[in-house]
């Protein structure tokens, strides 16, 4: 079989998601095209370095209708087709994060709201002629983090990923009957260059280790991206619409303390049965 061809937004540094996805790839024979924006693009253009083979890295400005029509021109001056892309983008301004929910005005809602939910349909649109010429059915995946209660600190963010998960149910259905299958993979916290800038960080991330029953290593993207690439390919060309939870079991837990965390703890006495209450 031949390689398959990826294009991965969203990195900045090798200690992103999207690198290790970009990493994950590779290693598995298939080519990867990066994206970068602005200033940022020479960030990543040293972590594109960083891969087993340097691939290209190409200006996207995923709020610019121009760049999406350039990007689809430039992949199509490459590529006959385009099995996948990883949408890992995010972007919230200051006073729409760190608590700050009920002040933030409506322009910086918005711009939360189109860069990080709008953009992924606009992206999976653009590249959608590609990805129809994919041989074997072609793969949209982004990153959330789950949208399904509200988080210290994470405000506008957090009710942009709520409509990401909402854009993601509605890409499934009209891009399925052109081959192309639409998932989220909902991830813990890690330690990226984003997640530096949501003020309070470390508070979301350090409550994962008491909760998890697997245990959670904010360091290490490899879990998180091995499930995009598993979404990205073959394998989960009949699931679609789905939220597939990275997160150490954290999502399914109802209260802190059930984790790995606790299950290293020294036991305290228990009640003997004839005086334990019910």
């Amino acid at each position: 079989m031949s390689a398959r061809r990826f294009l991965i937004t969203g990195v900045i540094t090798r200690y992103s998601i999207a690198w290790e996805v970009a990493r994950q790839l590779q290693e598995a024979g298939d080519e990867v095209i990066l994206t970068g924006f602005g200033r940022t693009k020479r960030m990543t253009e040293r972590a594109a370095r960083a891969l087993p083979v340097a691939p290209e890295v190409l200006e996207l400005d995923v709020n610019a209708p121009d760049d999406l029509t350039r990007l689809a021109d430039d992949l199509a001056e490459r590529w006959d087709h385009l099995d996948g892309v990883l949408h890992a983008i995010a972007f919230a301004p200051e006073d729409a994060l760190g608590g700050r929910f009920l002040d933030t005005p409506s322009d910086s809602a918005l711009l939360a709201f189109q860069t990080s939910a709008f953009s992924f349909k606009a992206l999976a649109v653009a590249l959608l002629p590609l990805m129809q010429r994919a041989p074997r059915g072609a793969g949209v995946v982004g990153l959330d983090f789950d949208a399904t209660v509200a988080w210290p600190v994470y405000d506008w963010m957090g009710v942009a990923k709520a409509g990401l998960e909402a854009v993601n149910r509605y890409l499934a259905r009209d891009l399925g009957p052109h081959g192309v299958h639409v998932n989220l993979v909902s991830a813990g916290p890690i330690k990226t260059a984003a997640a530096g800038g949501i003020p309070g960080f470390e508070t979301l991330a350090d409550s994962w280790e008491e909760a998890a029953p697997l245990g959670w290593d904010v360091s290490d993207p490899a879990p998180v991206a091995a499930a995009a690439c598993f979404l990205l390919g073959d394998g989960a060309r009949a699931i679609s619409g789905e939220i597939l939870h990275v997160d150490g079991g954290y999502h399914a837990m109802g209260a802190p303390g059930a984790g790995a965390a606790a299950a290293t703890r020294e036991p305290t006495p228990s009640a003997t049965p004839e005086t334990a209450e019910v």
